[in-house]
């Protein structure tokens, strides 16, 4: 057990961190473990290598993904800046890279080859903008001369512009919507707000006419006529584990379930664990969302503010794209389950969103909240 009367780094870590979000984001990496075992070895199967290759992988993946996430949470706010900003910037010039050195895969270029791995920068990207905007919001209320807004629009402009370049319109759509709330949270007026969804309806129009695979993907959620195996058999494995599930290896749907490791591994968890597994893990992310917003609500440093709020924002709005995925309640797009999915990029970077959640929302002896928790523009907080 660790005194409060001992003052080294390690102490006050533990004193100052939410030990209920850092054991969420465990419990959470714990299941990821316990479904990649269920999910990939038919997989692996199918790939005609042992059995144990992606959960062998997951574990590879897991523990420096644990190891960031724990070592970014002792950082404070101005390193945690700091380290988002190199974040952003790297993951920016590696995405340019992937346009012309990147690997295709699935109709998109997306990966760089890495050794025997293969890295995605825009997963990485993700977390490191959205405590760049928030910055740049910030600073745009706390010094009106400075036009952090407009700085936060171009970065936009060109993330979203990279993204779509790939092609990646799911992770374009979900980092519109976290910017989008992010801005509103700031302020925005609401001009800007009709604008914006103009244009955001403007662009998913554009999407569906230029991009057939955009809009066969539409096209088949709303007919159900096309190639809508993947998403019938992951909604058939979910209803075939009822409420109990199969038992652990006993699922038989996954089998044939071409990414169950992945983009399906909840119906994977539906299947052999049951849908009371599936809503304790629904409980478990809503908990992480709402116990961030909750670190939100009476915060005075406004850069704290949105840079927590858009971070649990990118994980809730992820969560639920890939879950609303496999109960069939959106188009299907290749977005995976935080800490569930097998996948390393996605792995470390949303490690790495946790840790700047962690970071942000420690107690900090200089802060001071209002005692009201209503949100009051930073001009008004300089007048008192």
């Amino acid at each position: 057990m660790v005194s409060r009367a001992d003052r080294s780094r390690l102490s006050q870590w533990w004193w100052t961190i939410d030990k209920t979000l850092l054991i969420s984001a465990i419990v959470l990496m714990a299941g990821g473990l316990v479904l990649s075992l269920a999910a990939s070895p038919a997989i692996a199967e199918r790939l005609h290598v042992d059995p144990l290759h992606f959960f062998k992988r997951h574990i590879i993946f897991l523990l420096p993904a644990l190891g960031l996430m724990i070592g970014i949470s002792f950082l404070d706010k101005q390193n945690a800046r700091r380290a988002a900003i190199a974040l952003f910037l790297v993951s920016l010039g590696l995405m340019v890279l992937t346009m012309f050195f990147g690997f295709e895969a699935k109709g998109s270029r997306r990966w760089l080859s890495v050794g025997a791995f293969s890295l995605q920068p825009s997963e990485f990207l993700k977390p490191g903008f959205v405590v760049v905007a928030a910055w740049l919001f910030a600073e745009n209320a706390r010094r009106p001369d400075i036009p952090g807004n407009l700085f936060s629009i171009i970065l936009f402009a060109i993330v979203i512009a990279l993204l779509v370049a790939q092609p990646d319109l799911g992770q374009s759509i979900l980092i519109t919507g976290v910017w989008g709330a992010m801005f509103f949270i700031a302020g925005m007026p609401w001009i800007w707000i009709a604008g914006m969804a103009i244009f955001a309806m403007m662009g998913i129009a554009g999407a569906y006419i230029m991009l057939p695979h955009f809009s066969s993907r539409i096209d088949r959620f709303f007919t159900g006529t096309g190639d809508t195996f993947q998403v019938d058999t992951g909604l058939e494995a979910i209803v075939r584990g009822g409420w109990l599930g199969q038992g652990p290896g006993e699922g038989t749907v996954k089998r044939i379930l071409p990414d169950s490791h992945t983009d399906f591994v909840f119906a994977v968890a539906g299947e052999e664990f049951g849908i009371i597994i599936c809503m304790l893990l629904v409980v478990i992310f809503a908990f992480v969302v709402l116990r961030g917003f909750s670190h939100t609500l009476h915060e005075r440093d406004g850069f704290i503010r949105l840079a927590v709020s858009g971070l649990v924002m990118l994980f809730g709005f992820q969560s639920i794209i890939n879950m609303a995925v496999n109960l069939q309640l959106m188009p299907a797009k290749g977005m995976t389950l935080p800490f569930i999915s097998y996948g390393g990029s996605s792995l470390i970077a949303v490690a790495i969103g946790m840790g700047f959640i962690l970071a942000l929302t420690k107690t900090r002896p200089d802060s001071r909240r209002f005692s009201s928790g209503i949100y009051r523009p930073n001009n008004m907080q300089a007048a008192e």
